[in-house]
């Protein structure tokens, strides 16, 4: 068991659920404030994306990210930053020219992907080490890209959260750490529920935890109705937990979550339940060996 629990909050995400919960915080300052909610009420870490403030749909703007971690930086709230480059991962094939790239693709080249990351320099970003189906289109992270991000990223001095959904994740991002490419002790984040990934099931939780190196940090999230009793049999196993509106949009059966603090509350009481400590962002600091401990 850790001695305490680092809980990560998902504030917003990509998927197209602003219409599903108008909590969903869509706009830089709207994303901006719901992570700090977060933060005070337990979240050391805060995990972003940014929207389109016009649409709600996922975007790459810099300009948007350079807005959000400029708005959490400047109101003195003790946070730690993970922002994304899951974003340019999509590729929608054509019906009629599965070469050619339909509406909704955002396959982008690995240096675009990471532009933002490389400016504001947060104390984390993640790197999924995944190419699967992510429901109807492919999530596409070939070797040769992610090689080309994780360079990057652990030259710049930040720390890759590695989001796995599958057994084979895991492989890749062992072998890139025996490329030299990711340092350890490594951070891994297991996605549960994803279809079609792993399952967020307990089964599938301790079976991509038993590959894991010996030595990882890692956390775990089920999504939708699956989020919370994964998250206590996470703590349970001694690992670190995540909860927000990108991955589950209710604090109970048909009760919509207010805010992201609301799913926060809920995982820290899920914590104190189970007798486990939630860790500060200081404390998260010192858990994860980063930099700026």
């Amino acid at each position: 068991m850790q001695a305490k629990t680092i809980i990560t909050c998902a504030v917003t995400g990509a998927f197209d659920s602003v219409r599903s919960n108008p909590a969903v915080p869509v706009t830089p300052e709207q994303i901006a404030t719901s992570a700090l909610g977060a933060a005070r009420a337990g979240a050391a870490i805060v995990h972003i994306h940014v929207r389109e403030p016009a649409t709600g749909l996922a975007s790459m703007e810099p300009a948007y990210y350079r807005e959000v971690v400029a708005r959490i930086r400047d109101s003195g709230v003790e946070v730690i930053l993970n922002l994304t480059t899951g974003a340019g991962g999509r590729f929608i094939p054509s019906e009629d020219d599965p070469l050619r790239p339909a509406p909704g693709s955002s396959l982008s080249l690995p240096q675009r992907r990471i532009e933002h990351v490389l400016e504001l320099r947060p104390e984390i970003c993640t790197l999924d080490t995944a190419t699967l189906n992510f429901g109807d289109s492919p999530f596409i992270n070939t070797p040769p890209h992610l090689r080309v991000m994780a360079a990057e990223i652990r030259a710049a001095g930040i720390r890759p959260e590695i989001e796995v959904f599958d057994l084979g994740h895991i492989e890749l991002a062992k072998q890139l750490m025996r490329e030299g490419l990711i340092d350890s002790p490594p951070m891994f984040q297991l996605c549960l529920g994803i279809p079609y990934g792993a399952p967020a099931t307990v089964e599938a939780l301790v079976a991509l935890r038993g590959q894991l190196p010996a030595d990882a940090h890692w956390a775990a999230f089920g999504i939708s109705r699956r989020e919370f009793p994964i998250a206590a049999a996470t703590v349970a196993m001694g690992g670190h937990i995540r909860v927000g509106l990108e991955d589950n949009l209710y604090l109970s059966k048909g009760v919509l979550a207010p805010d992201n603090a609301s799913l926060v509350e809920r995982a820290v009481h899920i914590c104190e339940a189970l007798n486990q400590p939630v860790a500060t962002a200081a404390e998260a600091r010192r858990i994860l060996g980063l930099a700026n401990a």
